[in-house]
């Protein structure tokens, strides 16, 4: 795992919700859960792994449970400005578990609103990046991209292959993927089943970079989430709020929405310390207030 590689943990202090398989802990470097590994590796930055190496990390409810919990955590801390999921060198997530879903019927899948909780992730104020290595497919597809920002590794591979099983993405793959890479070609990719290269990814405007090893697209998502971190917390929330509302309005009505959440950042005040010290030539010192 790349976790071993990484830097020392540092203290992050919050309370972790009580859920079935997550014991109350002080900090989530102590927190024990079955499926993800979590630690504090940067200043401000919090770090999920992935862990379930003999299923390549396949998703299933208690690991999303677990994710949406140290997610709600990590916001819920103040401390931590952004955070960094990632897999393992083999897989970032390989598709949902299949042991879980086939003996499904429609009435418990929509009953029971099967997956919906999979998307809780995109509802996080914190910015949160990918750090994609291996296979991303199925729902380690659309787990991806539903984060802020997506970093591959160089044999990352991404794809929906839901149509080989009878079935079709669930977990927003159809809708995000059309949005970020255009109509002919998530029609292609969903409609035949082939998976995509992390080149691919990042010409196509799905990534944002690729790096030349597993271990330096770890390491350029905690140098992404540390230089996030160190900005103001309301400037970055604001900020990924906005660029979010993109994608749900037109260009006139979110221009609109941008430029009211501009001007009530005025009356913060982080605002007058980021501009007096730039003014000043001085390092800011955000309050986040």
């Amino acid at each position: 795992m790349f976790a071993r590689s990484l830097r020392p943990v540092s203290t992050l202090r919050f309370t972790i919700p009580r859920i079935a398989t997550v014991r109350q802990m002080s900090t989530p470097a102590e927190a024990s859960y079955e499926h993800i590994l979590i630690s504090t590796p940067r200043p401000g930055v919090g770090q999920i792994t992935l862990n379930r190496p003999k299923a390549l990390n396949a998703l299933s409810t208690p690991l999303m449970t677990e994710l949406n919990a140290a997610l709600r955590a990590f916001e819920a801390s103040k401390e931590a400005g952004a955070v960094v999921i990632t897999g393992n060198e083999k897989a970032f997530a390989a598709g949902a578990d299949i042991k879980e879903m086939k003996d499904l019927n429609f009435a418990s899948a929509f009953g029971n609103d099967f997956i919906k909780n999979w998307s809780e992730l995109t509802q996080i104020s914190i910015p949160i990046i990918a750090a994609v290595n291996g296979y991303a497919l199925g729902g380690g597809c659309e787990l991806a991209m539903m984060v802020d920002i997506l970093y591959c590794g160089p044999k990352a591979t991404f794809g929906q292959p839901e149509i080989k099983l009878g079935v079709i993405p669930g977990a927003g793959g159809s809708q995000r993927l059309t949005w970020a890479i255009g109509k002919a070609k998530a029609m292609e990719i969903i409609l035949t089943g082939k998976n995509f290269s992390a080149e691919e990814a990042e010409r196509w405007g799905l990534a944002a970079r690729v790096f030349e090893t597993p271990e330096a697209c770890v390491e350029g998502a905690l140098d992404t989430a540390e230089t996030i971190a160190s900005y103001g917390r309301l400037a970055v929330k604001a900020a990924k709020e906005v660029v979010n509302q993109s994608m749900e309005n037109g260009l006139s009505e979110g221009v609109k929405f941008e430029r009211r959440v501009f001007q009530s950042l005025f009356a913060t005040r982080d605002q007058k310390i980021g501009m007096t010290a730039f003014a000043e030539k001085k390092k800011p010192q955000w309050t986040g207030e």
